[in-house]
């Protein structure tokens, strides 16, 4: 049985702080001398309420939350998300913009269409989304109920460098892949959502940051878990949460606020992403076909313009410890997820196996 671990570059379930992991192995059984795991204890207790309420405040603490914003714990991930925008938001106009940069925005926008007027602003789908669209207020409708982003494209390893300006309209992201891993100003946005399986915790959490004056609007005709008010009102405890989602996600926050915040989370991704992109532009075998003023500090996409040679790496890293490199189904090559856990030390061991790759299928 191997007992080392592995660097893991995965998109999403991804790699987890090990110090947090090691915690929760000694609670895994006996959470804090309750004689229970968190996985077997009441969602009602007062243990697991001490639990939600932590890692509330924690996530305010690193966020910079104001008081006019509510928090809740959801279960869907992002996916659901899509349905639950347009069945709270459009509630004037019915009209909703959305900017597609990928994969997931174009499924957002596929679901909004279902609920009233969806209109796409702006895309780089025609470049296969290898940039991410300037824009200016006055490219949205003045009475667009929202508008719609995808902070971070995991796919195909772009980001928003600059929010765009919505005015009074307001704005949406989806940060699945993004949060926690850059200072972001919560005031600009109307609702942010993240699934928590790429710098959170474990796949089953969604964290959903609404602003109160948005919240209380779905239709009579909206489903009752689908009414972001019902989880407002109910602290998040409408049924049964994700509790153990929950306790790793607040575990990982309290690890955050102990290594300095946000702030010092993003320099450290500055870095490990610099690091990488260096290589990549240094390299006459490696390229990476985004933008570069667009380009992720979360998912790096490199090709070698050889499949079979893209394979090769993969798979030739893979025995060296370095796993889930290969890009997604829809655009092969390589990705290289570097969330917040994952440590530097992981980069600089893919950059020293790049070179050594290189120079070895010259």
């Amino acid at each position: 049985m191997n007992d080392v671990r592995v660097f893991n570059f995965a998109a999403g379930p991804s790699q987890l702080p090990l110090e947090v992991l090691e915690e929760a192995s000694k609670e895994l059984i006996n959470y804090k001398g309750s004689g229970q795991s968190v996985m077997e204890m009441s969602h009602r207790s007062k243990e697991f309420e001490e639990i939600l309420n932590d890692a509330e405040k924690n996530l305010r603490s690193l966020l910079f939350i104001g008081d006019n914003y509510r928090i809740v714990f959801l279960q869907g991930g992002g996916t659901l998300q899509f349905s639950m925008v347009p069945l709270n938001l459009l509630r004037k106009s019915k009209k909703a913009d959305y900017v597609v940069t990928g994969s997931w925005s174009k499924k957002a926008f596929s679901e909004a269409e279902k609920y009233g007027d969806a209109l796409v602003v702006a895309s780089s789908e025609k470049d296969n989304f290898t940039w991410i669209p300037k824009l200016k207020r006055e490219d949205f409708r003045a009475d667009a109920d929202y508008v719609h982003i995808t902070h971070n494209n995991t796919i195909y390893g772009t980001r928003f460098s600059e929010i765009p300006d919505t005015g009074d309209i307001p704005l949406v992201a989806d940060m699945s892949s993004s949060i926690l891993s850059q200072e972001i100003d919560v005031s600009k946005f109307g609702l942010i959502y993240a699934g928590a399986q790429k710098n959170i915790g474990p796949s089953g959490v969604t964290i959903a940051i609404i602003r109160e004056d948005i919240i209380g609007h779905a239709p009579d005709t909206c489903p009752t878990y689908l009414d972001y008010k019902i989880h407002v009102d109910n602290n998040s405890l409408y049924n049964t949460p994700p509790c153990f989602g929950i306790y790793i996600a607040g575990e990982v926050f309290k690890l955050l606020l102990k290594r300095g915040g946000v702030k010092a989370m993003e320099e450290i991704n500055q870095e490990k992403a610099s690091l990488l992109y260096r290589a990549i532009e240094a390299s006459s075998l490696y390229t990476c076909p985004v933008n570069e003023e667009d380009r992720s500090l979360m998912n790096v996409v490199f090709v070698t313009g050889s499949e079979a040679l893209d394979k090769k790496f993969v798979s030739e890293a893979k025995a060296q410890g370095m796993i889930n490199l290969g890009g997604h189904r829809s655009i092969g090559g390589m990705r290289a997820s570097i969330y917040n856990a994952m440590p530097m030390e992981g980069v600089k061991a893919l950059v020293d196996f790049m070179d050594k790759f290189e120079k070895a299928n010259k």
